[in-house]
């Protein structure tokens, strides 16, 4: 199912709880699975969920309906809010805030953290200092370089587990290649493009107005998951452009950011010694989405098309299989495989798939390119986060 509105399937009731954004599509929900779910333990993770803005992120990934989750708690700023986050998650006990949360409830061991962008590492660095594991709206950081150190050594040292939310991960095609480079039918991966372009003439409203002019690469992560998430590299250096907005609203960098840039375009070298093309737009109509296609020595792949030397039809490419009830979500029907791979990382005692290390450097290389587009495509060197 392709376009820009809601699945008819979620209905004119939360059609009208939140605007119609790119991306959300139910995309993933009517694909026929026939494999029976095994569970990894009978044990509840009891979990609390923070945040139901205008994207209602706190009760789209289905924790709530996972049979190794009890939501014990949730919290929103907004009262009318927060009701309807514990309506959703079907959850009695509520807190106006993450901090009362934290410091009153001590049986909660795990945190969604659906806040504003702004506020997710110091949200996630507080969860962890309070002893909990943490999983976490995209972007890591929101352009701040120390912010993702301290995020980096907080989660080291904590010994807990902290995800990202990455949407682009398990989107359908992400997934299959990630199983198809694992598996050698790349080889070196020469070339990668990752996009997400994502129209909004009249913008989508947000917390103290933070989406307003935000640079384009400090929400970069839809497309950089297509290298990342794909062979578990990074990027090392950045040329990064930028074009201003054509729209009045964006068009002269009146925000909170002194911003012009609606559209950036960076091309980066990665830590495969490969190049990776990623693009971000805000303002351009047309084809949307979080997207992308890789070219290695041994085969390329865009779509499900996979051409090369490897017999992918040896794999199985398929998604995990989902619990009962844990429904395949928005963004390509990734957001109940997000959630199932957090609660699974926690019940085996392992790293998530989008790990910390995963998570920084798909985020940080984000906010150099911005860097290397004020500075008119100057070459940057990206730090590098091992995990």
């Amino acid at each position: 199912m392709t376009g820009v509105g809601l699945t008819i399937a979620a209905g004119a009731a939360m059609a009208a709880e939140r605007p119609k954004i790119q991306g959300f599509e139910d995309t993933g929900s009517d694909t026929a699975d026939d494999r029976i779910w095994t569970p990894v333990s009978d044990r509840k993770i009891k979990m609390g969920i923070v945040g139901f803005g205008v994207c209602r992120f706190g009760a789209d990934f289905s924790f709530q309906d996972h049979p190794n989750v009890e939501v014990v708690a949730v919290s929103d700023l907004f009262p009318d809010r927060c009701k309807n986050l514990a309506q959703a998650c079907r959850c009695s006990k509520t807190y106006p805030s993450l901090e009362e949360m934290l410091a009153k409830d001590r049986e909660i061991e795990a945190v969604f953290v659906a806040t504003d962008a702004p506020s997710h590492a110091r949200h996630c660095i507080d969860v962890l200092n309070h002893g909990k594991h943490v999983c976490v709206a995209v972007p890591a950081v929101f352009g701040n370089l120390e912010e993702a150190d301290h995020l980096f050594e907080t989660v080291k040292s904590s010994g807990l587990n902290y995800m990202m939310m990455e949407t682009s991960a398990y989107h359908e095609d992400c997934h299959a290649e990630r199983i198809i480079y694992n598996a050698g039918g790349f080889g070196k991966m020469i070339y990668t493009e990752g996009e997400y372009f994502h129209y909004g003439e009249k913008g989508i409203g947000s917390y103290k107005n933070w989406r307003d002019g935000l640079p384009p690469q400090w929400y970069p992560t839809h497309g950089n998951a297509y290298y990342t998430a794909v062979t578990g590299g990074s990027f090392t250096e950045v040329s990064c452009m930028g074009i201003p907005s054509h729209l009045a609203r964006l068009r002269n960098g009146d925000n909170a950011y002194n911003n012009e840039f609606a559209t950036e375009i960076a091309l980066m070298r990665t830590s495969e010694g490969g190049m990776a093309r990623m693009g971000r737009s805000s303002d351009t109509p047309g084809h949307q989405g979080e997207m992308g296609r890789v070219r290695g020595e041994l085969g390329s792949m865009s779509g499900m098309n996979y051409q090369g030397k490897f017999d992918v039809s040896t794999l199985d490419l398929r998604r995990p299989c989902l619990p009962p009830g844990v429904k395949p979500g928005g963004h390509g029907g990734s957001h109940g495989q997000l959630s199932n791979e957090f609660v699974h990382a926690i019940l085996e005692e392992r790293n998530p798939l989008v790990h910390v290390g995963w998570s920084l450097n798909m985020t940080v290389a984000g906010v150099v390119a911005h860097t290397s587009a004020l500075k008119d495509g100057e070459l940057l060197k990206i730090l590098q986060y091992s995990f």
